[in-house]
């Protein structure tokens, strides 16, 4: 396992980083150094990304040069966390007003719009992280023969539920939003509740299979 760069964000927390690219292997230590990370006296909060982990921290009880060594020594000796996380099935309605750019990603990759849904609802996907809005989960695990750059315009509002693709990962929009990824289907799904006692459908280490919800137009 590559040793990790520490840094300061402000004068409240430290950034543990690792370069790309981004796998479950290095996801499952980010894992697990968070769950240590959450144990220490005066630590606010822990946020695991791509590749990195911030620690926030009280800085009027925190030595942040005493705090840094201490990340790392974590880093290095713990112990990878296990996939503790739950399977969950995505029903995905693919093309037509659902998926628009379906056909941009056929094209893009040589296949036909039949092999593009059957190879996206072949694979098994690994929640690693939860970013850009509540909700919305970045997944390891999709085939390379899908890799495809994002828009070069982005769309001022993707649909809630879309499911796309950006360069070499796959998502689901929880929620309305300006974005750029290529969009193949959409899902009826809940991503975010935020009444709900767990209000992310999603969570990191998951497990999650898409299948077919609706034929294409």
């Amino acid at each position: 396992m590559t040793s990790p760069t520490i840094h300061p964000l402000g004068d409240s927390a430290l950034v543990c980083a690792v370069p790309p690219p981004a796998t479950l292997d290095c996801q499952r230590r980010i894992w697990a150094v968070a769950a240590i990370a959450r144990a220490w006296p005066h630590v606010v909060d822990v946020v695991p990304g791509m590749n990195n982990l911030t620690v926030v921290f009280d800085p009027l009880e925190v030595d942040i040069d005493a705090f840094a060594p201490r990340l790392g020594d974590a880093w290095l000796t713990a112990a990878d966390a296990d996939e503790a996380g739950r399977d969950v099935e995505i029903p995905v309605e693919y093309g037509g007003d659902a998926g628009p750019d379906l056909a941009a990603v056929a094209a893009h990759t040589g296949l036909s719009a039949d092999e593009v849904v059957a190879r996206h609802t072949a694979g098994e996907y690994v929640v690693f992280f939860l970013g850009f809005q509540p909700g919305f989960a970045y997944l390891g695990g999709l085939d390379a023969a899908l890799h495809t750059p994002r828009r070069a315009v982005p769309r001022i509002e993707v649909p809630a539920g879309s499911v796309g693709i950006g360069g070499a990962q796959t998502g689901i929009y929880p929620a309305a939003a300006p974005g750029g990824w290529q969009l193949i289907g959409r899902t009826p799904r809940v991503l975010f509740d935020p009444a709900g006692a767990s209000p992310t459908l999603l969570l990191p280490g998951d497990r999650v299979r898409f299948t077919v919800a609706g034929a294409r137009r």
